[in-house]
């Protein structure tokens, strides 16, 4: 079973943002949007850039800093093609410390 790993801070990420945090063995975006966290596959599937340090627009997408492609953040939808994904995580409040489910594969 996949355990929950504490990466940052209620209130630490500001919302319509994110950061990248090391879940297990993967680099994961934790996005702060809507009152809620959420997080997703840090690496965008086209070139492999970094989604974390991206800001989440009102529709809750994160674009990649390269070729602005964009993400759901509460699923991991591509927008411009649903039939893609990437990763989702499950995301938990634990007092005040944010956790991610590691994943195992």
């Amino acid at each position: 079973m996949s355990e929950f790993v504490t990466v940052a801070k209620v209130g630490s990420i500001p919302e319509n943002t994110g950061g990248t945090f090391k879940v297990g063995d993967r680099l994961v975006a934790v996005f702060h949007w809507g009152g809620q966290y959420h997080a997703i596959d840090d690496l965008c599937p086209h070139m492999g850039a970094s989604l974390g340090a991206g800001c989440v627009d009102e529709d809750g997408a994160v674009a990649c800093p390269w070729h602005a492609w964009r993400f759901d953040v509460t699923d991991g939808t591509w927008c411009d093609n649903p039939r893609i994904k990437i990763d989702a995580f499950e995301v938990r409040i634990v007092g005040d410390d944010i956790q991610v489910r590691a994943r195992t594969e």
